[in-house]
């Protein structure tokens, strides 16, 4: 049998290429080319090859965080070291985009948390490959990926206004607010958070390609806490960038009834849709860490009320130890000072919040000469009207740490319940 010359073989490419682009200009087909990549096209044919796994090796179970369930993986998933948070903005206006939008990112949404590639076509030479192929060989690294929507979601373009839940209420201005556009607002929320950045960039990359045509990035924040591997104890609370624990307080994740009082949204509150997901409210918080360098510690511990070593509430001994508000010094003064950060945020002890901070890094403000850092601060709960907001206005009009932060973004999402196998993420909304 005679060898096909190489002008046969360069003749058979070709062909292969006109094949694929005249799939490409048949209807709806040429759509999916520009948003869902070729393998949606090839799938449609009976011509996709096997699907692929970004490791021969099988990820363990402590990698992997299920992606179904009754709730979104990532609210009280214990918190990875990484985050990359993205908004959204909606360039369609027909909900059946949206709708087949989120049904994509469910879909490898799981695909990814589990470590394998987005899409089934990865290895034909002659299209791109349905993924970006960055996160190849590494492991799932306990990804979560975690949607929201925004008040904006609610307008006039989907119909949904009457949809809209009470308590997505839009975040009122705070004294001392210099709040950007660019880190602000949104029509979507995607968090992932993962024990890889290099993972948890990878998800927002290839999310951000299913949408093309459908949704733009508004804007993103990478965030980091201190790496499991290097922690003393597993367990340990994380410091901010001010060198303080930040997260003491939180409510115990692994007591279902408290969830439901402080996370969950349940039936009873009004939307339906919702019941069983979260709302989430992020700052972005700018810290002036080069005056904060500067202050003596015993000023950096009251403007806490915290021990800086211990974590250890002024006047107490151990981390957890219970506030002690009513204690006072020789002199008459609260142990814990009136305007210190501790005493502000507990209030009464009514306003509980789930806490799940990161610490952000974006290089140098080129204006002032000084760091572009501080705290993604995320926390989740029942209700803002009555948590975060009525919390937020105490610190915002007394709480001695403004001298040294400043809250520049600011956006609020409800978090749909988790999807089950078959569904997708929305399908109560949608």
């Amino acid at each position: 049998m005679q060898e096909p010359s190489d002008q046969d073989k360069q003749e058979t490419v070709l062909v292969t290429r006109r094949d694929v682009l005249k799939m490409a200009g048949v209807g709806a087909i040429g759509v999916l080319i520009g948003s869902a990549g070729v393998g949606g096209v090839l799938a449609a044919t009976g011509k996709l090859s096997p699907s692929s796994s970004k490791s021969a090796t099988a990820p363990s179970d402590e990698e992997i965080v299920p992606f179904y369930g009754t709730h979104q993986a990532g609210i009280i998933t214990p918190a990875q070291d990484y985050i990359c948070l993205a908004a959204f903005d909606l360039t369609t206006t027909k909900l059946s985009a949206v709708k087949e939008l989120f049904q994509k990112w469910t879909l490898e949404s799981a695909r990814m948390s589990t470590g394998e590639f987005v899409g089934t076509e990865n290895t034909n030479p002659n299209i791109p490959p349905t993924d970006t192929g960055e996160a190849a060989g590494l492991s799932p690294s306990r990804t979560t990926i975690t949607f929201g929507v925004g008040p904006t979601f609610f307008d006039h373009r989907f119909g949904l206004a009457s949809k809209r839940p009470a308590a997505l209420a839009d975040i009122p201005p705070f004294a001392g607010d210099n709040l950007r556009p660019e880190w602000s607002g949104g029509d979507i929320c995607v968090q992932v958070c993962a024990d890889d950045m290099q993972v948890a960039f990878h998800a927002i990359r290839n999310l951000t390609r299913l949408a093309r045509g459908t949704a733009v990035l508004r804007w993103t924040q990478e965030g980091f806490q201190r790496a499991g591997k290097s922690a003393r104890t597993k367990d340990e609370t994380p410091r901010n960038l001010l060198g303080f624990k930040d997260g003491t307080v939180n409510p115990d994740t692994k007591d279902a009834n408290k969830m439901n009082q402080t996370v969950w949204a349940q039936s009873s509150d009004g939307a339906p849709w919702i019941t069983n997901g979260s709302y989430l409210v992020v700052r972005r918080i700018r810290m002036r860490i080069e005056v904060w360098d500067r202050t003596i510690l015993s000023e950096q511990e009251a403007t806490f009320g915290r021990y800086r070593d211990s974590g250890a509430p002024l006047g107490a001994v151990n981390e957890f130890d219970k506030l002690p508000l009513d204690q006072k010094d020789s002199s008459g003064k609260s142990i814990i000072p009136d305007r210190s950060h501790v005493r502000l945020s507990h209030g009464d002890g009514s306003e509980e919040i789930l806490r799940r901070g990161y610490s952000y890094s974006s290089g140098v403000d080129h204006k002032t000469g000084q760091l572009d850092a501080g705290l993604l601060f995320i926390c989740y709960q029942r209700d803002p009207r009555k948590q975060f907001i009525p919390m937020q206005k105490r610190l915002a009009q007394s709480d001695k740490l403004n001298e040294y932060i400043s809250h520049n973004g600011s956006a609020i999402f409800a978090c749909f319940a988790g999807a089950k196998q078959g569904g997708y993420i929305g399908e109560g909304l949608f």
